[in-house]
Order: structure tokens, then sequence, then C-alpha cells
């Protein structure tokens, strides 16, 4: 397949999820063979961050890309955006640490892209190979692998004692539209962790606004946009962290229960494997 890149600018502004500050975000069009890459442009010298596996330097609760002193945070959900919208080259400028969060799913970025339209580049895609053997990255019951499948798809399931969450799976195919089954899927949060979270740092910039909230009782700010938004926001992050490797080996990605760092160690493995060339 060709590379492509987006046919024109697109442009937004939000907070960050966890860091609460605002940000500005320009994606622009990029050359052939430049891949995703953010750069932080509020710093000396306007620092480059490629969007690759090699470059994260934190996985809690999100995913942050760093290089040198310079650092971007909660890169996921755009990233996925990208990938699953078919943009190869990317030029990312943001001036300030972390990507805003908008309403908590990548339906914003997939219109904003959508909207755009994409360019066709006179050069074909890096070949990544199909896996031949399992991989597995767990932890206790907590697990990530990557199987030997005839077609790349990805399956998810996510179990909680909540009764509004429960046990549920989802499994999508790059075949399917992912502006329409995925993209849409909000984050999500669970009540009685929120105070917590804030008293060590995190999601300054969480609200009902930007994510879905479940307490005993059920949602806080319901409704949800699919019987099962939660295991497909989960899909939503596995792609974004997966787009570190720039284009995905042929495999049944599996998880469940997992994480982000569960995620980038399966991308870390996938790429000494050398399954996929960055």
């Amino acid at each position: 397949m060709q590379q492509h890149t987006i046919a024109a600018e697109i442009t937004q502004t939000g907070m960050g999820l966890h860091s609460g500050v605002s940000t500005h975000v320009r994606i622009l069009p990029a050359e052939v063979d430049s891949g995703r890459y953010f750069v932080r442009v509020d710093l000396p010298d306007l620092p480059i961050i490629p969007a690759q596996v090699t470059a994260v330097s934190q996985t809690v609760l999100s995913t942050q890309l760093g290089k040198g002193e310079a650092s971007v945070r909660t890169v996921e959900h755009l990233l996925a955006a990208l990938m699953g919208m078919g943009v190869d080259n990317a030029r990312i400028e943001i001036d300030g640490p972390e990507l805003p969060l908008l309403d908590g799913s990548a339906k914003i970025w997939t219109d904003s892209i959508s909207q755009v339209g994409l360019v066709s580049q006179p050069k074909s895609n890096q070949i990544s190979l199909a896996v031949k053997e399992p991989i597995w990255i767990y932890h206790e019951d907590a697990f990530v692998c990557a199987l030997p499948a005839p077609e790349t798809r990805f399956s998810y399931g996510i179990d909680f004692e909540l009764s509004a969450i429960g046990n549920q799976w989802h499994s999508w195919s790059p075949t399917a539209s992912f502006a329409e089954e995925i993209a849409p899927a909000r984050t999500f949060g669970l009540l009685y962790q929120i105070e917590y979270l804030q008293k060590t740092g995190l999601i300054k910039g969480g609200s009902l606004e930007n994510a879905l909230v479940c307490g005993p009782d059920g949602w806080l700010n319901p409704p949800l946009r699919f019987a099962n938004e939660p295991v497909r926001h989960k899909i939503l992050d596995l792609v974004g962290d997966l787009s570190l490797l720039s284009n995905f080996p042929q495999a049944h990605f599996l998880a469940y229960k997992a994480s982000h760092n569960l995620h980038i160690q399966l991308a870390e493995k996938i790429l000494e494997l050398g399954l996929v060339q960055v």
C-alpha cells in the first residue's frame, strides 16, 4: 500500500487529562518516510519526539513519549486516530506537555481527518511480517499477546466488579471502520478511584464532559455510545500504543485486563523480534 499524509492542516485546542493544562495542536502534512512525530513548539529549538516505541518514557494511566528533556503525554488517542484512518506521515505540533483529551475518545480526531482527507504519497509502506509464534506478555491474570492469524485483528476483554461494566469482550478488524466502531468510545473511570488519583497528581483535567464515570449505582453521565463502550475504548488504546511500531505485523492481538504498560511491552517485544521496521 502507498503511504499517506493528510491533505490539509488540522487544529484542536483542549485540556490534558492528567496535567489539566490547555494545549493547542496543529497536525500538518509530512514528507514520505517521516512517520508520525511530535514537535514541542513551546520549547527552545523545537524538539522533535518521534511516535515510536523506542521513545516511550512512561505508561502510568497513559502513554508518554520523550526525547532528551522534552516529552508529550497521553498520545494514544490521537495516534490511534491517525493509524486507524491510514495516516502514515504527520507532523504534530503542540505547545505543551500533554495532548488534549477533548471528549475522551478519538472521534473528534477522526472527524477532522475525514474532513481534510488524505493524500497518497509516491512510496509504499515498509513491509511488516506475520507473527509465526505466539508472543505473550502478562502480569498476574492480565495479559496481551500477538497470535498467528490469517489477518490482523484486535480482541479485548475487561472484567470489573461494578455491575454496570462487568465482563465485556469486543473484537475489531482494520477491514471495518475505525471511525465508526472504535473512535467514538470514550475513556472511563471508577468513582471510588477519582479522589485517590487526584491526590497523586493525576486526572487534574478529568470531568464528566470528557470521561465516563461509573459508580456502584451505575454510570454518572449516561448515555453510553455503545453498550460495551468501555472495552471498545481499550481497543482504541491498544491500537494507539501499537501504532508506535509504525505498522502492525499480521497477527491477532488479544488482550485481557491489560494496561498501557503491557501494551508497550508487547510492542517492544515485536520490535526486538524484527517483525516491523521503524
